[in-house]
């Protein structure tokens, strides 16, 4: 009885966490690597999340375990967690900001630099900040377990890389090979294909 309890205390807890973040089930799925189907079975006290998944829910939301497990009651009022919870997505997006903004300074910096020697080609350099953008951001976010973006961040750095090869033999040798392009298109696919792999994997392994 006293675990039956405990599953219900824990289901309506991320419920309610998940809420206060304006956070769908599949968000919080894709974070975790489970599917929407089982944060729906936590949420409904149907089953509860193991020790370690616990630590990722709690890691997700800004708060410790023993706050997951212990709060009780209307998690509205409890100023304390929501104030966490704010304060963790707000950390998390001065971090993506300040990772981006660093990458396009270190590209003006090389374009002032290689310019002021009478390199003006040198422009080029801003081009390539697009796929070590992507790149930067699809590695903090997946550090944080936050999967939500990351399809299409792929896509970015696939068309990006394309993009600065097509520019740099353009601009320093004259060439047009726009046929690059159709590796992109199958490089698309590819990753299209890729994730819904993973989709069907995380739906396999909620039901197993």
């Amino acid at each position: 009885m006293e675990n039956e309890n405990l599953k219900y205390k824990v289901g309506a807890n991320i419920a309610e966490l998940r809420r206060q973040l304006s956070m769908t089930q599949a968000e919080l799925a894709a974070k975790l690597n489970y599917s929407d189907k089982a944060v729906s079975k936590w949420e409904r006290g149907e089953s509860i999340p193991d020790v370690m998944t616990l630590m990722q829910i709690a890691k997700v939301f800004g708060i410790s375990v023993d706050d997951l497990l212990g709060i009780t009651g209307n998690l509205a009022g409890n100023e304390q967690v929501e104030q966490r919870i704010v304060r963790s997505k707000s950390r998390h997006s001065t971090i993506l900001m300040l990772s981006s903004l660093l990458v396009w300074f270190i590209a003006t910096t090389v374009y002032v630099i290689l310019s002021s020697f009478g390199m003006e080609k040198s422009a080029v350099a801003f081009v390539y900040c697009i796929p070590v953008n992507a790149i930067v951001l699809l590695v903090l976010r997946s550090c944080w377990r936050d999967y939500k973006w990351n399809r299409v961040l792929v896509s970015v750095i696939v068309w990006g890389i394309l993009l600065s090869i097509y520019v740099t033999l353009r601009v320093f040798t004259g060439e047009n090979i726009w046929k690059i392009f159709l590796l992109g298109i199958m490089g698309e696919v590819a990753v299209l294909l890729w994730f819904r792999l993973l989709s069907l994997a995380e739906r396999e392994g909620s039901h197993g």
